[in-house]
């Protein structure tokens, strides 16, 4: 099969991508930000068999959460009624993005006169404390694709601040959280 997405997208994946984003947990699940967008031409009602794109099953990630988002997918789209077919109706792909964060937050104590002074000119001294937070934000795209024309249709997309000490059965519940989430786009609303 060949290629259906431009390089510029498509280069982000990598083995530590999905690892990050799949390790997302720190707060509640509710974190995850989703977005969708979609071919307003497309017709979705059309739609009824679906398979993964070559790219979506060799994604550069290890076997583990590879295989825990294709079924996620995989649970999803069943529930929307689609099923799996060698001669799809759409093919299915995936990638994930991060892309390192700062946050900084000033905090200022009070302002003190120097010296036993009953009155003074606001003279004296200050501190600042400024503190730096990095974080790692991941995205994970899930991408319908028309199999007749090789069209995008529908993508949707899951944003959310990583950890990467999540243990297997946090990303396992965080990639199955994630994926119901982006999917409650689709099919999209005109």
């Amino acid at each position: 099969m060949k290629k259906f997405f431009s390089a510029p997208l498509r280069r982000w994946g990598s083995k530590v991508l999905l690892c990050a984003f799949v390790a997302a947990g720190t707060a509640s699940c509710s974190s995850i930000k989703i977005s969708s967008d979609f071919d307003h031409h497309a017709n979705f009602e059309a739609y009824k068999t679906y398979a993964f794109a070559k790219e979506a099953e060799h994604l550069p990630i290890d076997e583990i959460n590879r295989k825990r988002l294709i079924e996620a997918i995989s649970r999803e789209l069943t529930a929307k009624g689609f099923s799996k077919s060698k001669q799809p109706d759409v093919w299915v792909d995936m990638f994930v993005t991060q892309e390192l964060k700062q946050t900084a937050t000033a905090t200022s104590s009070p302002n003190y006169s120097g010296g036993g002074y009953r009155y003074s000119w606001g003279g004296g001294f200050s501190a600042t404390t400024i503190n730096v937070e990095n974080y790692v934000q991941g995205t994970l795209f899930v991408d319908i694709v028309d199999a007749s024309n090789k069209q995008l249709v529908w993508q949707g997309r899951g944003v959310k601040t990583l950890d990467a000490d999540a243990t297997p059965a946090q990303r396992e519940k965080n990639i199955n959280y994630a994926v119901k989430q982006i999917f409650t786009r689709y099919p999209p609303k005109r």
